[in-house]
Formats: structure tokens, sequence, C-alpha cells
């Protein structure tokens, strides 16, 4: 096999094109609404198909990753990809782009799994929090980019950004077909007695407690980002480039977080205790957002709450990676599952609060987040792992 550095940058540049294929269209968007004639409750419509897909086929994904192997699934999830893109740029009609945000979905719920899996297998206890954290600097650098490369290439056509994520997704997956190998696995164990089994796994205590915090944490970042420019918008009248910078500065500090202290933090305190405090700190922050005023003070506010939010993530990852043993797949396609679960409720809920009064989302969102401290409280590393 290659080196395990080679891989790795294979792994994290595949993941770092797919996401920027995926911002590469946020910028397009409205124009295709304008377009198709497509309200608002449309767009939403077709945000909520792509996580439902994903949610459904996470679990069926996560056992075929362990089943079928890892490189294929993410070259399977690849060419989707790009098949999805192809099909919005070319879509004239609402059911053609329903149809391509579900393929989406299904892209998704094959790529995730099948690279946090890969990881897990190439690399050591030792190094894996490293490798995570660059997994989640790759995938938050590929949404920093893709916009304004998206808006760049709009000036040449309003379907050029789509066709361009279609290309980037099949030449993704052509480079994996070319450099990927599929890894070695930790040998395969007998369930000891009284093991569940199946979709009951989700109920054992090493798992459950941290399913149940990826979805705290996705609810809590889905709320928070998807009404985040309504709410500074209606509050504080900022532009459309103030809320940019907002955006991108944050999501920029969160990606060097990642790879700057991730490894570190992680090696003095623990998965675990990192989790805890990002969730504290990250519930203080949420309900600080709805009584700052200044410009400054918002900026600071975001810039470190996305902080505690991508620390979080690959975090829960890690931890679930190291336990999961050959169970790789199954964890991973829980984990997109419980993430994809959150996607949905956070913007549902957090829309219908933010009609009733501009800070409800939040203080609902710190409510959810605070619960989910409360559990972290309770939460013990398994006896056989070493965290």
């Amino acid at each position: 096999m290659k080196s395990k550095k080679v891989v790795l940058a294979i792994l994290l540049m595949n993941l770092f094109i797919a996401f920027l294929g995926i911002g590469l269209v946020i910028p397009v968007l409205p124009t295709i609404m304008n377009e198709l004639e497509i309200s608002g409750a449309v767009v939403g419509y077709m945000v909520a198909a792509f996580a439902i897909t994903q949610l459904i086929i996470s679990p069926i994904a996560g056992k075929w990753v362990d089943k079928y192997g890892r490189k294929m699934m993410i070259v399977i999830g690849l060419f989707i990809f790009g098949a999805s893109e192809f099909l919005f740029g070319f879509g004239k009609t609402v059911e053609i782009l329903f149809v391509s945000r579900m393929l989406g979905g299904v892209s998704a719920a094959f790529i995730m799994p099948a690279v946090t899996a890969f990881i897990a297998d190439i690399t050591t206890a030792q190094s894996r929090a490293k490798a995570l954290g660059y997994m989640s600097a790759a995938i938050s650098t590929g949404f920093i980019i893709g916009p304004g490369l998206g808006g760049f290439l709009a000036e040449i056509g309003t379907r050029v950004p789509f066709y361009s994520a279609g290309v980037l997704g099949a030449l993704a997956a052509i480079l994996s077909i070319i450099f990927l190998s599929e890894p070695e696995r930790a040998p395969e164990e007998e369930p000891m007695e009284g093991q569940k089994t199946g979709l009951r796994r989700i109920f054992i205590p090493m798992y459950f407690i941290a399913f149940i915090l990826i979805f705290v944490m996705s609810f809590g970042l889905a709320a928070f980002e998807s009404l985040f420019s309504l709410f500074v918008d209606h509050k504080f009248s900022f532009t459309p480039k103030d809320i940019a910078i907002v955006i991108t500065g944050s999501a920029l500090v969160g990606a060097i977080a990642q790879v700057a202290l991730f490894d570190r933090v992680t090696k003095w305190i623990g998965e675990i205790n990192l989790i805890r405090w990002s969730l504290a700190i990250s519930t203080v922050l949420v309900i600080l957002m709805t009584v700052v005023s200044s410009y400054f003070t918002i900026l600071l506010t975001t810039f470190v709450l996305f902080i505690g939010f991508d620390m979080m993530r690959p975090a829960v990852t890690s931890y679930l990676s190291k336990i999961a043993r050959n169970e790789q797949g199954f964890v991973g396609g829980m984990n997109s599952t419980f993430t994809s679960i959150g996607n949905i409720f956070g913007p549902i809920i957090g829309g219908e609060l933010f009609d009733l009064n501009l800070n409800y989302p939040y203080y609902f969102a710190a409510i959810v987040l605070l619960l989910g401290t409360g559990l972290a409280l309770f939460w013990k590393k398994p006896k056989h792992v070493t965290l």
C-alpha cells in the first residue's frame, strides 16, 4: 500500500474537492430561484430533501462501507456527487432539482462514513486526532473557497458553477480509482455474549451518548448558521458584505484551530473533556449572541463559537473511531445519520421560532446545547479504550 501520508493527502483532497463543489453553487442559487420562479419555501424543502435522503441512506451506507470496502464507496459516492451537480445544472424543472438534491444526499451518505473509516484504518490511536482535524479542516476550507470561486464562475454563466462541481466530483473519483488502495482493517471479532447486534448497537452506552451529542452539535450549529444572516440583517442591519466577512472569517478561524490546536488539546485533556468544555462554552456564546450589539463583539462571539463547534465535530469522530474497532463503517454511518437529523430539525424549528421572536431560535439552541453539556458530564470512556 502507498505511503499513509500520500493516501491521507488523497482522501483530504477528495473531501476538499467535494465540499468545494458544494460551496461553488451557493452564490448562484438565488439566480436559479428567479429563473425557475421558485419560492424560498421550495428551496427550504430542497435542502431538507438532501438531509432526509442522507439520513435514510447513511445507516445502509455505513454497513456497506464495512461489507464492500472503503474505496468502492468513496468512488461511487464521488461519481454520484458529480452526476447530481450536472443534473442540477441541466435541470429546468423543480422535479429535476429535487432529484438532484436527493442524489446529493446519497453521495454524502456514501462518502463521509467511508472516508472516516479509511482514515481510522490507516492511522494509529495517537495520530488519528490530528488526521481527523485535518479532515474537518479540508471540509471547512472547501466551503470557504467554494462560494467565492462560484461567484467568479457565475460571471461566465449561471450554470457553469454546477458543471464545474460535476467535473470536480468526477475528477476526484478517477483520482481515487488510480491512487487509493483498500486499507487493511482490524480483524473481525466475534460479538460478546449478550452484545446487541444490528441497529440495536446504537443503544450501547459507549455509542449512544456520542450519537446523541452529534445530534445536539449539528442541531445547534444548523439552527445558528441557517438563521444567522436573517438574525443580523433584522437586528443589526448587516449588509451582505458584513455577513460574508463574519461567516468566512469564522470558518477560516475554525479551520486554523482544527489544524493548529485540535491534536494538542486532545492529547492534553482528551476527546470527552474537549467536548464537554466546547459544549459549555458554546451554550454561553449562543445566549451572548442575543445581547451583544457592536460589530466587534458580534464578530468575536461568532469566531469563538465556530471554534467550539469545529473542535467538537472531530473530537466525537475521533472518540468513535477509537472505540469502534472493526465497526468503523457502522459508526461512520451513524455519525452521518445523527448529523442529518440535527440538520433537518435545527433549521425547521429555528425558522418557526424566528417568526415569533428574533432571539427565540438562539434561546432554544442554547437549551439544547445545555442539555448536551449535562449529558456529557455523565459520559465515561470504555475500559478497553485509551483516550
